[in-house]
C-alpha cells in the first residue's frame, strides 16, 4: 500500500505548455490544453516526475488535507487466478514487483483481474511505479502479457519500455548453441518456476 500525502499542481502563469509533464506521468493525470497543463486531481498520486522534470520549474507538490492510500486488495474469489497469472509471468503471487511502493505481483493481478488493462491503470490502482518510475513497467507488463492483455503505449508516453526478455523468453535454439559454454539455462529456469510456484510460509 502507499499513502498517498500529496497533489501536483501546475502554475498557469508559469506553464509554456511543453508537455514534458503529461509524457513522464505514470497514471496519465496530466494533459496539455491550449497549451498550458492540467493535472487531473483524481488521478494525481504524487509520484513527482512532472515536478522533477519541468524545465521552467511550474510544478509544484502541494501537501493534501486528507492523506489516502492507494491499493487493491486480492479478493478471495480471484486467490487462484492471481496466483494463475503471477506464475504464467514467472512471479512468485508474494513477491515484491516495486521497492519503491512495496507492491507485490500478487496485487498487480488483482487489479488486471478487476479491469485495470493497461500499466497506467495498474499504477493508478496499486501504486506500482510511484517511486522511480523506471524499472516497474517491466512486471507490469509481464503481468499483462500473463493474462492475455496486450496493451498500446499512450501516444506520446516517455514512461514506456518494451518488455525485457527473461529467462523464459529464450528460444531453445540459443539455449543449445550457449549450453556447452556454461550456461545452464534449464535448470535457472526449472529453479525460477520453483520459487514461483512455492507456497508462502
Amino acid at each position: 500500500m502507499k499513502t498517498v500525502t500529496m497533489r501536483a499542481e501546475i502554475n498557469q502563469d508559469t506553464c509554456i505548455g511543453c508537455g514534458i509533464c503529461s509524457k513522464v506521468c505514470p497514471t496519465l493525470a496530466v494533459t496539455v490544453e491550449e497549451r498550458k497543463a492540467e493535472v487531473n486531481p483524481d488521478r494525481c498520486l504524487a509520484c513527482g516526475n512532472c515536478h522533477q522534470r519541468c524545465p521552467v520549474e511550474a510544478v509544484t507538490l502541494v501537501r493534501l488535507k486528507e492523506p489516502f492510500t492507494v491499493g487493491t486488495v486480492v479478493r478471495d474469489e480471484d486467490r487462484e487466478k492471481v496466483e494463475e497469472i503471477c506464475i504464467k509471468a514467472g512471479f512468485n503471487p508474494s513477491q515484491i514487483v516495486c521497492y519503491c511502493t512495496a507492491t507485490r505481483a500478487e496485487e498487480v493481478a488483482a487489479a488486471i483481474i478487476q479491469g485495470a488493462n493497461t500499466p497506467e491503470e495498474i499504477s493508478f490502482r496499486t501504486g506500482l511505479r510511484m517511486g522511480c518510475s523506471v524499472e516497474c513497467i517491466q512486471p507490469a507488463l509481464r503481468l499483462l502479457d500473463a493474462a492475455g492483455i496486450v496493451p498500446t503505449p499512450p501516444e506520446g508516453g516517455w514512461q514506456w519500455y518494451g518488455k525485457t526478455a527473461t529467462l523464459q523468453d529464450i528460444p531453445e535454439d540459443i539455449k543449445k548453441k550457449y549450453n556447452h559454454r556454461g550456461f545452464y539455462f534449464d535448470s535457472d529456469l526449472a529453479l525460477f518456476t520453483e520459487v514461483a510456484e512455492s507456497k508462502r510460509r
